[in-house]
């Protein structure tokens, strides 16, 4: 990503080295988010760099389809580009906060004028971030967005003989490190936030892919099947027979 700032090809926001080295051994989780921007490269950029941190990302390229999605979908942060067509950013931002959502909304603008940002505040925004950013602030305004939307996580899961640290994305099992793949990670700790309850399919696949995944076809399934692999014995995700999946 960052060589692709180097050439030049988005110039409408900007990162350090340092800042991305910073970022990447930082605090990372899992938060479903909705990227409206109009601009196809910046909106891709954006998207690529949320879900190297484990995040589920979906974009949308104007107001009504952003809308579209935001009844379809439960969303923890909506990245809401101000100046979008079809529907104004403005509007978007009233429907949902006026819809009651617990979605949080991190408003992007190209104007840095203060009242410019009290406006998009007085709107009903959580956040403001004008252009040009770095992608680790916006990431870093995301996931503490992300932890505003539900109930605060413990800094450390743990259950069974299980700690999921989700400050230095590592996993341990009695003491044993487990290397696990970004949705491997996700599927993991939405299993312990749930605490001994148990978990349906759709409900992973809501938090840990975004919409482009093909419900049917077992994605949740094969990645239950390579953790319980890599927690090894004795077994320790538990299969409810047309519920879902439970660490008891």
């Amino acid at each position: 990503m960052a060589t692709a700032f180097a050439e030049g090809r988005f110039p409408a926001v900007s990162v350090s080295d340092n800042a991305e080295e910073t970022w990447r051994s930082g605090i990372m989780g899992t938060v479903r988010v909705l990227v409206v921007e109009d601009e196809p490269l910046l909106a891709a950029a954006i998207a690529e760099w949320l879900r190297d941190d484990s995040h589920a990302v979906d974009v949308a390229g104007d107001g009504a389809a952003a809308l579209e999605r935001l009844t379809t979908n439960e969303y923890d942060v909506l990245v809401l580009d101000r100046d979008i067509p079809v529907v104004h950013g403005d509007e978007v931002c009233r429907q949902v906060v006026e819809s009651g959502s617990m979605t949080r909304v991190l408003m992007l603008t190209a104007a840095a004028a203060v009242t410019d940002r009290v406006y998009g505040l007085g709107l009903g925004a959580d956040d403001y971030l004008t252009k040009p950013f770095a992608f680790a602030e916006l990431a870093a305004r995301v996931l503490a967005l992300g932890r505003r939307s539900h109930p605060a996580d413990p800094p450390v899961l743990r259950r069974a003989g299980v700690t999921l640290d989700p400050a230095r994305h590592e996993v341990f099992r009695d003491g044993r490190y487990v290397p696990l793949s970004k949705k491997e990670f996700a599927v993991l700790a939405e299993l312990l936030r749930a605490d001994g309850a148990t978990v349906s399919a759709e409900q992973l696949l809501e938090k840990a892919w975004d919409e482009h995944v093909d419900p049917f076809t077992g994605v949740v399934r094969l990645t239950i099947l390579k953790l319980r692999r890599k927690l090894g014995e004795p077994g320790l995700v538990e299969t409810v027979t047309g519920v879902g999946y439970r660490i008891p």
